[in-house]
């Protein structure tokens, strides 16, 4: 209780924190809106290949001296479009372009890394480290995080109905094509804002988890991206606390509280929890 309390003082007392805070809170509601989309659509790996996919990016940036989020979305988009079409243009399923692509923009990455001579940042870079984060991270975080929810609030409607039945969308009339590129334009952003906090290797857990801990207790999508949001906002908080308080890395700790949350939700969850669907199968009559 003494840890808690003492976190609370420090956040009226300090910047440093202050400005973890919002980050992490901002980068938590990005995560959980855009993660409802990738599960529901599939695309679980694509965002563990874009993830990984920006590290050339950072490292290019970071030796050229600009703005990480330049380099890193320049290589997100290239790595997505080259994705789409090596697996359009050959008879390789698309998980094995998606191996192909990520695996050797990750390897240029930690070349690149090296080259700049920087393995402090590399660890940063790659696990987080959101106690560091300074008011221009915190301003990129801000515009990033007002991109996707006006991006997810505009194309709602689509993103809902492609989600669901992408044959159905095209028939609708909707680009379909275009509103994949789109997102992944946004789960760049979004990668590129969580550098910080959780860091590339973690990044993917916190676009899945809270969303498919979400998933676990709902069937309507509004309803999913709020709790998805939430949940998200709530681990990455006590991933801060845990960080501030014990020096933990902040990535991974803002990690394991999301999946104790789903651990929970997939034993307890009503919809498809493990214990209530044992419970409901030994209530049924024998036939």
């Amino acid at each position: 209780m003494n840890s808690i309390v003492n976190f609370i003082d420090a956040l009226g007392q300090y910047n440093f924190l202050q400005t973890a805070l919002i980050t992490s809170i901002l980068v938590g509601i990005m995560s959980g809106l855009v993660g409802s989309f990738i599960i529901l659509r599939g695309m679980s790996l694509m965002g563990d290949a874009i993830s990984h996919a920006v590290l050339p990016g950072v490292a290019v940036a970071y030796m050229l001296g600009v703005n990480l989020l330049i380099g890193a979305s320049v290589f997100g988009i290239v790595a997505a479009l080259l994705i789409g079409f090596v697996s359009t243009h050959s008879k390789l399923k698309n998980d094995t372009a998606i191996g192909i692509v990520f695996s050797s923009f990750f390897a240029l990455g930690f070349i690149l890394i090296s080259m700049a001579e920087s393995t402090t940042n590399l660890h940063h870079i790659l696990f987080g480290n959101v106690l560091a984060v300074s008011d221009s991270d915190l301003i990129t975080t801000v515009i990033v995080g007002a991109l996707v929810v006006l991006f997810v609030v505009v194309f709602f409607k689509e993103l809902l109905i492609s989600s669901f039945d992408e044959t159905f969308a095209r028939s609708y009339g909707l680009k379909t094509q275009w509103l994949h590129y789109g997102l992944m334009i946004v789960l760049t952003l979004v990668t590129v804002s969580a550098l910080q906090t959780v860091g590339i290797i973690l990044i993917v857990a916190m676009l899945i988890t809270p969303a498919a801990t979400a998933f676990l207790w709902t069937n309507k999508l509004k309803f999913m991206l709020v709790l998805s949001a939430i949940l998200s906002v709530i681990a990455s908080v006590v991933g801060l606390y845990l960080s501030y308080t014990f020096n933990w890395a902040s990535g991974p700790s803002i990690v394991l509280t999301a999946s104790i949350f789903f651990i929970i939700s997939f034993i307890i969850s009503p919809k498809q929890g493990f214990l209530t669907s044992r419970i409901a199968k030994k209530g049924e009559p024998n036939v």
